[in-house]
């Protein structure tokens, strides 16, 4: 090139790397400037209420003066006088409390005689604890609603009244309620049941390949998110192993169809630094974790696992995500690296040992297949000569022949038969419209490929002659990988995440099935074993928690629309889903039909929460409100009642009180409010008066009773949902870390413990417990993935609290493995 045009060549990119970089700035520096708006808008909707409770309070000011009242010495409020002790606010500071100054009781009954006639601030100064009508302050011993024997209050101590927590710099008011009468003393401990992880719906088939294999007992092995999952066909039955941290791209079965290697992506911890990926080795009988494979030397991922056959299975190959896809052999019983070498910078499919030499090994990806050649400890590389063949974009997978050939299929819908020396292109068969996924050698020698585009499964001779064919219904995808299970039947993994069983003449059925696209919508049904989920997949499905099986989907008709959140009525006729759109649709559970169709602005939907006696809906919006619907025909008719306006940022979770009078919100702002629903969707702005309000679900992350679920330093996002159980002993976080936890209810102190479980690949959207608190379902975003743990332990099913009193808080975080 001359130099000129090279100098130019040079300075565009200069140029446009400039600007690429300029244009990141601007979009963090706009993305700053969106969260400080959202700040200042709740900031100012504070100081408005604050306004409109001082303009009530200065009438009974100036009343209390003029009929000479005799105060408190150093009071300035008109009910008592606040003692706020807060640290300096630093970068990790959540938590602080405000206590007030003692007051004589009858001077306490007096000034509360007065508040009832004013109203309070939401977030405002705290007011005296005891009402009018309450019995002075005990002063022995009293014992606690929630179980607990707790401290006495005496005249002259300080009494706490509300705690204040702190997220992203904005203070959050809770106030105690009023059976708590020592907080200070109230101590944290792990809940009494533990998790175990019961079942797994998915399979990882949209972006995975040779990830589904048959082992000689009967199970099949495959993976999705951070669990390798054993079903067993015949007995209906899975197994777990659960020892990755993140998700696993590749499987490999020993020789000897006992021994596992599966491979991991590396993922990030909580703070976002890069975790280091691995290979682990293991039994499949025992599930016993025989090595783990280079820690520290592989990039990014483990994209492609294979262990050699000619030898017993000695080494293991491995090829990295790296840039250049590292390419290592192990010696993986004694964990001794024997060679490694750069592979290519295009991507890289897979890779397998000849089945009569280990010295030989073959990969293949985009554009390339490679044959190398290991030898005194080095690794040679020959390109595969397409010659006067047209070369695919991608060579997707490969096979050995009973005779030795190689044979590659590749995207042009092409088998390639090489030969064995060569590395030439002997033959050239056409196999399928499209891809060729995957291709399979029976125990005879005949042939298995499956099809992308048309979705065929076609068996072919020794020589490539074709012999029988059958096509998968449309709903599954394309064929992504095969397994034999005894020359007739087969297992067959498809691009929707499904295994099929089946053969070619009685065609293919569902055994596995799960979701293609992030989810976020989940419900629990109120008196049977199911669930439903939904997500941007388009697809609503209704599980059986019991049987471990798909009962139906329904897919959404606008392409645009996804489901996103959804609540079972209380009868347990219908189901209702919000939508991406504003749209939200009621289903009926027997007939699939939509019942009811409604539209609530033209934002998406986040919430949808029937009362208790399912007399009403509420429907939580991002335009910031919240639609009350009157609810009639047994969930088949739905009338709009109201409208709750208050918030200052979208609608993320809300609860009906036990009553069906109130609901308490939260926003995105991190707001907590209150609504009188039978009054006409009142806005409470006297947030006091619901802190012994009780609910009939607990969804909300922001609250009094669930404080202690929040890690110091948390931004408001670190929470995805929370659920109560419906025993009201437990609750459970979904977290943006891919974990599960399980804290005791209810658990409002900081560093409350728990027990954190870990499976999901990706963050936690959601989390329910099943109607008898018998299991919980959890749900992945990314992962695709939902998981349901067996609940255990003492305390399941029983009606009852966990809030006692004692000086110390354990602070530890507990994992199912030790449960210390």
């Amino acid at each position: 090139m001359p130099t000129a045009k090279y100098d130019t060549y040079v300075l565009i990119q200069f140029m446009n790397a400039h600007r690429k970089e300029r244009n990141i700035f601007s979009f963090v520096r706009l993305q700053a400037q969106e969260d400080e708006i959202t700040l200042l808008k709740s900031s100012l909707a504070d100081a408005l209420r604050k306004l409109r409770l001082h303009d009530q309070q200065i009438p009974l000011l100036k009343q209390q003066l003029i009929a000479g009242k005799r105060f408190v010495k150093g009071i300035v409020h008109p009910k008592m006088k606040i003692y706020a002790f807060e640290e300096e606010m630093g970068k990790d500071q959540t938590w602080s409390s405000i206590v007030e100054e003692s007051i004589q009781p009858t001077t306490i009954r007096t000034l509360q005689q007065q508040q009832s006639k004013s109203s309070e601030d939401s977030q405002g100064s705290c007011p005296q604890t005891p009402t009018s009508s309450s019995p002075a302050p005990p002063k022995e011993p009293a014992s606690s609603p929630h179980g607990g024997p707790l401290s006495s209050i005496r005249e002259g101590e300080k009494m706490l009244c509300s705690i204040k927590m702190f997220i992203r710099g904005r203070p959050i008011t809770m106030y105690i309620p009023s059976n708590i009468l020592n907080y200070e003393e109230l101590r944290m401990d792990l809940p009494s049941q533990k998790l175990e992880l019961d079942w797994v719906y998915g399979y990882r088939g949209r972006d995975c390949r040779a990830n589904l294999y048959l082992l000689p007992s009967g199970e099949a092995v495959y993976f999705i998110a951070c669990v390798v999952v054993l079903y067993h066909i015949s007995n209906q039955t899975q197994r777990h192993y659960q020892k990755h941290t993140d998700c696993v791209r590749c499987l490999a079965i020993h020789p000897d169809k006992v021994r596992v290697a599966s491979g991991q992506t590396a993922g990030v911890d909580k703070d976002g630094k890069p975790l280091q990926p691995i290979v682990h080795i293991w039994d499949s009988k025992t599930l016993v974790t025989l090595q783990q494979i280079g820690l520290g030397t592989f990039e990014r991922g483990v994209g492609a696992v294979a262990f050699s056959s000619s030898d017993a299975g000695t080494f293991l190959c491995v090829i990295d995500d790296s840039n250049e896809h590292m390419l290592s052999v192990w010696d993986w019983n004694k964990n001794i690296k024997h060679t490694e070498v750069k592979n290519t910078n295009e991507a890289v499919l897979a890779v397998d040992f000849s089945p009569t030499d280990t010295n030989n090994i073959i990969s293949c990806g985009k554009s390339h297949v490679y044959f190398w050649t290991m030898s005194a400890g080095t690794l040679t590389k020959k390109q595969g000569i397409f010659g006067k063949y047209k070369k695919p974009k991608f060579v997707l997978c490969f096979v050995f022949s009973l005779t030795g050939d190689v044979l590659t299929g590749d995207s042009e819908g092409n088998i390639l038969t090489w030969g064995k020396s060569t590395f030439q292109i002997m033959k050239q068969t056409r196999a399928h419209e499209g891809s060729v996924f995957t291709m399979c050698v029976l125990q005879g020698g005949a042939i298995l490929s499956g099809g992308g585009k048309d979705r065929k499964i076609i068996r072919w001779s020794a020589d490539l002659a074709p012999e029988r064919e059958c096509e998968i219904p449309e709903k599954f995808g394309a064929v992504r990988t095969i397994a034999d299970v005894d020359g007739e039947e087969l297992l067959v993994g498809t691009t929707r995440n499904a295994i099929l069983r089946g053969t070619f003449s009685d065609g293919f059925v569902a055994i596995v099935q799960g979701h293609v696209d992030e989810m976020w919508g989940l419900a629990t049904h109120h008196t049977q074993n199911i669930f439903l989920t939904c997500g941007n997949d388009r697809q609503v499905c209704v599980w059986n928690a019991e049987d471990h099986k798909l009962d139906w989907c329904t897919t959404l008709e606008v392409r645009e629309e996804s489901g996103l959140c959804a609540d079972f009525s209380p009868n347990g006729a219908v189901v209702s889903v919000g939508l991406s759109t504003g749209r939200w649709v009621v289903l009926d559970l027997q007939t699939k039909e939509v019942v009811s169709d409604l539209t609530d602005g033209n934002e998406q939907l986040s919430v949808m929460r029937y009362s208790p006696d399912g007399s009403f809906l509420a429907v939580g919006s991002h335009d910031n409100f919240i639609y009350i619907y009157n609810v009639t025909e047994g969930g088949r008719r739905y009338t709009r009642f109201g409208k709750c306006t208050g918030h200052s940022s979208f609608i993320t979770h809300l609860d009906w009180s036990k009553d069906g009078k109130y609901v308490m919100s939260n926003s995105g702002d991190y707001e907590i409010l209150y609504w009188d629903v039978a009054s006409g969707c009142k806005l409470l702005r006297n947030r006091f008066e619901s802190k012994d309000r009780k609910w009939a679900s607990y969804t909300c992350v922001l609250g009094f009773h669930v404080m202690g679920v929040w890690l110091e330093g948390s931004d408001g996002t670190d929470i995805n949902a929370l659920c109560r159980s419906h025993s009201e002993s437990m609750v459970a976080v979904a977290d943006d870390f891919c974990k599960v936890h399980l804290f005791q209810y209810p658990c409002p102190k900081p560093k409350a413990p728990s027990y954190k479980y870990e499976g999901h690949g990706s963050h936690v959207t959601n989390v329910r417990f099943t109607h008898n608190d018998s299991h919980l379902l959890s749900m992945g975003g990314k992962d695709t993935c939902i998981l349901q743990w067996r609940v255990k332990g003492a305390g399941t099913g029983d009606h009852k609290e966990h809030l006692a009193s004692s000086s110390s808080v354990c602070s530890s975080s507990s994992s199912p493995e030790n449960g210390t």
